[in-house]
């Protein structure tokens, strides 16, 4: 009896052990923004101009770096009519941590007028290394890319911030650490093709890797909700500005309640 009292003990402390050291190797940030499967689609307007289309999208769950992560894809097309004028083919790809909400890895392939570039980064987040096919760059700890910085910022509560406050992140991109302050500016019914959606207004302060390639001045309208997906984004260029109006989505983590006259 003793022996067997013995046995389950050292068991127990072992399995013990290995769960703590699992579960304290990373953050553990509670998600219900999001999930695999989601689909968000957009109309990209040049002025009062249907210029291309965009998709946001979560297609499925892998593996990398010994950790679960999703796949997070951003794709965005000039519509036909548009493409003699300015050609538009990008795609942005993250591999996202289930748990901890941080990046594994970013992809950047940027097809515009007769711009290309082709980036990409392997976060080493235990080593604290990015590692490109320039270099190997010194991160710190959770560090994001631009598209995964969005994903976690979606899963803040943000129901206590103030007007003008800033929600301090770090973007890695090129072969350089950059601040990204995101800094929140209120709230604002607005209503786009899907319907009619109380936001709230954030303001990323994007010095570098942006999602068009001459980077500026960036204003998103996020649901208030706990999905917080967005609705509208506005983002100024050397000429003009770009929206992005939101016309449909599928896949959602949970119940859009945002959302006015459902």
């Amino acid at each position: 009896m003793k022996r067997r009292s013995f046995i389950k003990l050292f068991f127990v402390i072992v399995l013990g052990v290995n769960t703590f050291a699992q579960k304290s190797e990373f953050r553990i940030i509670e998600n219900n923004a999001f999930v695999v499967g989601e689909k968000l689609t957009f109309d990209v307007k040049y002025g009062f101009v249907t210029a291309g289309v965009a998709e946001f999208s979560v297609p499925k769950i892998t593996r990398l770096a010994g950790r679960n992560v999703y796949n997070v894809e951003f794709k965005v097309n000039t519509v036909p009519a548009f493409d003699p004028f300015y050609k538009v083919r990008d795609r942005y790809e993250t591999y996202i941590d289930i748990e901890g909400l941080f990046p594994w890895r970013f992809e950047q392939h940027i097809r515009e007028g007769g711009y290309t570039r082709d980036f990409s980064a392997f976060f080493d987040q235990r080593k604290g290394k990015a590692k490109t096919s320039e270099g190997s760059y010194d991160i710190p700890k959770y560090v994001n890319d631009i598209v995964s910085a969005f994903y976690y910022a979606r899963t803040l509560d943000l129901s206590k911030i103030k007007q003008g406050e800033t929600i301090r992140l770090e973007n890695f991109y090129k072969n350089k650490v950059y601040p990204l302050d995101v800094v929140y500016k209120g709230k604002e019914k607005v209503t786009v093709s899907a319907g009619t959606f109380d936001c709230i207004i954030l303001e990323p302060i994007v010095k570098e890797g942006g999602l068009f390639k001459s980077d500026g001045n960036i204003v998103i309208w996020l649901t208030d909700d706990n999905l917080k997906i967005p609705v509208k984004v506005k983002t100024k260029i050397l000429i003009g500005s770009i929206d992005a109006e939101l016309t449909g989505y599928s896949g959602l983590a949970g119940t859009l309640k945002a959302k006015v006259g459902k």
